[in-house]
């Protein structure tokens, strides 16, 4: 039974079970606060609210490193993420911290301090990680609940992203050059992710034949970030991004193009179509600082991202009519809901076709006038009309 000793003056010992069984005390200066422990440990053991001390006492780094172990599915490039947004941004504030003793109070100034160093999506997605860190000190029972509560995040404004036209793609792939145009059209015409273009090789190309009416690139792998930023090959970002393309005749000649000016046949299956100029696959980074921005600052579109290609294919299709079943399906996402609230970005010939159609849905037309109505509404314009020649003449107008 837990109960209360005198072990001196002003030392009072509170000794009780925890819910594992094992025996443990607590000191007190005073008898009331002793048993007021007490009382509340007993409380808690009975809704199932106890917690053992010891684990509260855990370091918060410690709980952060456990997490990150504890999901031996997560994708190479979303471990990576997650453990630089983890030692770059939450285990300096809160990492040597008692798992048991971080407050919401804690958590909201630790947002404070994010929102006014980083955009607020970064500070979204930092306390997303923040966030899953804390749940999984609940399930693991390090903690009774969370303290990521009335936690007020700031808000992300939605900004336009630029559609490119056919004319600056062709502009952009010219920048590109022979060894890099073919993934612009990648991107715009079937798109595809970076990973998903920088993965793509030989053997996924279904180049036409004399009973196939149309080329396919199939999508089976992607190229992305791994432990200590290592590009890897590794599956599709989701089960709806392993998918079949059918790709227009015109690609598929540039795709067989590019490929004999690399020398490559058919028969090099597991070669990737697309190489860094010293071989070896493509890396994002070295790729996007050496090859893809410089060429965008050439064609006039230095603000442009390849993810913007991606974009620019989703609201075509929407605009050109093409069911959201097979623009979803196309796109890889397995939700439709992510094709048109990401992805179908308005543009100004979409705005005025819905104006145009909208117009003549509810325009007010004029309608014919009954009985006596319509005589007097006669007689009323005829009046009117008459007024106005007789005006005409004498100079009145």
């Amino acid at each position: 039974m837990a109960h209360v000793e005198r072990r001196g003056v002003g030392r009072w010992r509170a000794r009780y079970r925890g819910a594992d069984g094992q025996e443990r005390s607590k000191t007190f200066t005073t008898k009331s606060d002793a048993q007021r422990f007490l009382a509340t440990t007993e409380a808690d053991k009975l809704r199932g609210a106890w917690v053992d001390p010891r684990s509260q006492a855990m370091p918060f780094a410690k709980v952060a490193s456990d997490w990150l172990a504890s999901n031996p599915k997560k994708r190479p490039s979303t471990w990576a993420r997650d453990e630089a947004i983890l030692r770059l941004h939450v285990l300096p504030g809160l990492g040597a911290c008692a798992i048991g003793r971080i407050t919401a109070k804690d958590v909201r100034a630790v947002v404070a301090k994010w929102s006014q160093a980083m955009k607020p999506r970064t500070v979204r997605r930092t306390y997303g990680v923040l966030r899953a860190v804390l749940r999984f000190a609940v399930e693991e029972d390090l903690m009774v609940r969370s303290p990521c509560r009335g936690v007020k995040l700031p808000e992300v404004e939605a900004s336009g992203r630029h559609v490119v036209t056919a004319d600056e793609l062709g502009t952009l792939a010219d920048e590109l050059g022979p060894d890099f145009a073919p993934m612009a059209y990648l991107g715009t015409v079937l798109g595809l992710r970076w990973g998903e273009v920088a993965g793509l090789r030989v053997g996924r190309l279904g180049f036409l034949t004399g009973a196939q009416q149309v080329g396919t690139v199939e999508i089976a792998e992607q190229l992305t970030r791994g432990d200590h930023g290592r590009t890897v090959l590794g599956p599709p970002k989701s089960s709806a991004g392993r998918r079949t393309l059918a790709a227009p005749a015109w690609l598929m000649d540039m795709l067989a193009g590019h490929l004999a000016r690399r020398r490559v046949t058919g028969a090099d299956t597991d070669a990737f179509v697309f190489v860094m100029p010293a071989g070896g696959p493509l890396d994002y980074t070295h790729w996007r600082r050496r090859v893809w921005q410089p060429a965008c600052r050439r064609a006039g579109l230095e603000d442009l991202t390849f993810h913007d290609l991606r974009r620019a294919n989703a609201t075509t299709m929407v605009l050109a009519g093409v069911d959201l079943k097979t623009a979803q399906t196309r796109l890889g996402h397995s939700d439709p809901r992510l094709t048109l609230a990401v992805y179908a970005q308005a543009t100004n010939e979409g705005d005025r076709r819905a104006a145009d159609v909208l117009g003549a849905a509810f325009s007010r037309r004029p309608r014919p006038a009954r009985g006596l109505a319509a005589a007097s509404n006669q007689e009323r314009a005829s009046d009117i009309a008459s007024d106005l020649r007789s005006r005409g003449r004498d100079g009145g107008i």
